[in-house]
């Protein structure tokens, strides 16, 4: 059977056998986590007592925000790190893409909205690196203000900002397998 490599390196996927389905999907492992972090950015504390606008645009900002955060954390591990990272946003990917087609976004405009939310996640994860290295949360707060729709735009930068730094924490106390499952740490 002729195989046509994806990538270079530890995998050996090739796309025929992605397309005939010999091989599991390596995303599948960190879907749990997925799934658990599109559950976090949904509860409701970060709307109505941190200020996050629960709009569409809201939700999103939310869901972007904790996914930066869980790609962070996996970038740590050593050897597994920047494979699962690279999984969790495809997962991320799949996801929105998903959700604008069921919404009637047709497929021109998919693909522009999926390179702006790449952008928008990637931004973020750096953004937010370069913020949670302080030890205060102003930074933090600051990224907030300029990332993300609020509905309380004088107290949602500070609150939204701690929260993400307790969930950041969160992610860091919370070993590599766990995650795999889609547990955090409280």
């Amino acid at each position: 059977m002729l195989e046509l490599p994806l990538n270079e390196g530890k995998s050996d996927m090739s796309i025929l056998s992605r397309l005939l389905g010999t091989k599991p999907d390596p995303r599948e492992a960190w879907r749990p986590l997925w799934h658990r972090l599109v559950v976090a950015a949904r509860e409701e504390h970060w709307f109505r007592e941190r200020g996050a606008a629960d709009t569409l645009d809201g939700r999103f900002d939310m869901v972007s925000m904790l996914t930066a955060l869980a790609i962070l954390r996996l970038e740590t591990e050593p050897e597994e790190g920047v494979p699962a990272a690279a999984r969790l946003t495809e997962l991320f990917v799949e996801d929105m893409d998903g959700q604008m087609r069921e919404a009637g976004i047709g497929d021109p405009t998919v693909g522009k909205m999926i390179g702006r939310m790449m952008a928008t996640l990637g931004g973020r994860a750096g953004t937010l690196r370069a913020a949670l290295a302080q030890q205060d949360d102003g930074e933090l707060a600051q990224v907030v203000e300029r990332n993300m729709h609020l509905a309380d735009e004088d107290r949602g930068p500070a609150l939204i900002a701690a929260g993400l730094r307790d969930f950041h924490a969160r992610l860091a106390r919370t070993d590599f397998a766990a995650l795999a499952r889609g547990e955090i740490a409280e």
